[in-house]
């Protein structure tokens, strides 16, 4: 072999070990990269957002992925978000207050921005004065109609408005009883929201302050289709004392058909009664229906080893489950349609499914979860009631949904307390009216 062979065949081998190098280095990148963009959208950073999906896109291309689904997620954010570069600022005349108007109606105080804002512009406290509770909120801003002003909403004792600094607005609310406030952060406004209000005996009229159209997509235009687990032939888990689970579901997802239905939405349910309906056809009636989300409601179940120690509340959305414990939990709800199909072929069909609604489902979930461990533990307390947390899940139940989709677990049937609490109305009550917050909590958000 003369040297010129060896030098080429030297070559060859130093290259090829260079690629292999560089693909591991760019896998990796990719990889970190997708963790962080799923972070940059449950914290609602947008700037972020951009930054991860440009990445991803860039190591996509070095590995030859398709980042088709990266590009076109990436043209709808530039085509919705307003981003500017710091030398394009400077040449814009800044307005001299920040905060455009405040508006007040019903139960929500709503204020609107000139500009894109996070969850950095308001800061949250409550104390308590002599007999009265107060809950204040700290806006980053200036508002012109701040005299000091006072808004007044029925079952609230005060409200204050006013310049607190130069650059902090704060909106003041004084009760006897301690009000449970939340706010969302939407682009250009913040939402307040008083949820445990005084009903009025009398309508009262509400004093609005500068009025103007908000980009709230109000509830009563959205439709979604509640999907009790199980029925008929297929009882799902059972507990101690008979307690099945496609009658403890059945019941939840009536009462949650209910809530829904007083704040406005147009609710469909896939079965009314104990039949046995095919995962396949629970979708397909989804779909029919043209509804904004579909929700199946299920009881989780551990083995007997496990029994007195595995409880709490959890909530999946679709996509290739990561953790034993998520295909385990799959594996007790996807029995009956899809016994014939291998789990390499279901999962190459999961890779290719409901891609482009992962992103809205996952946010979908974490409201839910958040709003239902909210409810029951108001009642039974924060130890009592265990967060399963939000997780990823190969359920075929959402696989075909051409909408958000989510499956919830309301506690473990086979736990002792647990079983028995999730059994009793009180239990389904709260925890229905945890997933109707949730679901409009979504929906004034997205």
């Amino acid at each position: 072999m003369n040297k010129t062979v060896k030098l080429f065949l030297i070559f060859l081998i130093f290259s090829s070990s260079l690629f292999a190098i560089s693909n591991k280095y760019y896998k990796d990148k990719f990889e970190v990269t997708k963790k962080l963009y799923l972070n940059s959208i449950m914290s609602n950073n947008k700037l972020k957002e951009i930054n991860y999906l440009k990445k991803l896109i860039r190591y996509g291309d070095k590995l030859n992925i398709n980042t088709t689904k990266y590009k076109r997620e990436l043209n709808r954010i530039d085509k919705n978000t307003v981003l500017r570069s710091p030398l394009k600022t400077k040449s814009i005349l800044k307005p001299k207050y920040t905060i455009k108007s405040v508006v007040q109606d019903k139960n929500s105080i709503t204020i609107n921005f000139y500009k894109n804002i996070n969850k950095s512009y308001i800061k949250f406290s409550e104390r308590k004065d002599r007999r009265s509770y107060y809950d204040e909120f700290d806006l980053k801003g200036s508002f012109k109609g701040a005299a000091p002003m006072k808004l007044s909403i029925f079952g609230v004792d005060k409200i204050k408005i006013f310049q607190y600094k130069k650059n902090t607005l704060r909106i003041s609310l004084k009760n006897r009883k301690n009000l449970k406030t939340i706010y969302l952060v939407n682009k250009k406004q913040i939402i307040i929201k008083v949820l445990n209000l005084r009903k009025s005996k009398k309508s009262k009229i509400v004093k609005k302050v500068k009025l103007l159209p908000t980009n709230i997509i109000y509830p009563s235009k959205k439709i979604i289709v509640i999907d009790a687990g199980h029925g008929g032939r297929d009882s799902g888990a059972v507990g101690k004392s008979r307690r099945y689970e496609k009658v403890i579901v059945l019941n939840i997802s009536k009462y949650l058909k209910q809530n829904l239905e007083k704040k406005g939405f147009k609710v469909y349910l896939t079965r009314s009664r104990d039949k046995y309906v095919r995962l396949s056809n629970r979708t397909k009636y989804a779909n029919r229906k043209k509804a904004d989300m579909f929700i199946s409601i299920h009881a989780n179940a551990a083995r007997k080893s496990r029994a007195r120690k595995a409880h709490g509340i959890e909530t999946y959305f679709l996509s290739p489950a990561r953790s034993e414990r998520a295909k385990r939990v799959a594996a007790l709800e996807n029995k009956g349609d899809m016994k014939k199909m291998g789990w390499s072929s279901k999962n190459s069909l999961l890779t290719i499914l409901n891609q482009s609604k992962i992103t809205a489902s996952n946010k979908m979930a974490i409201d839910i979860q958040k709003n239902m461990l909210y409810s029951l533990r108001s009642k039974y307390g924060k130890r009592a009631i265990r967060d399963g947390g939000v997780r990823e899940g190969p359920f075929w139940v959402l696989v075909g949904a051409q909408m958000p989709s989510i499956l919830v677990e309301v506690g473990y049937i086979s736990h002792p307390q647990e079983g028995r609490r999730i059994s009793t109305k009180s239990y389904q009550r709260l925890i229905s009216k945890g997933i109707a917050e949730g679901i409009e909590s979504y929906f004034i958000k997205n």
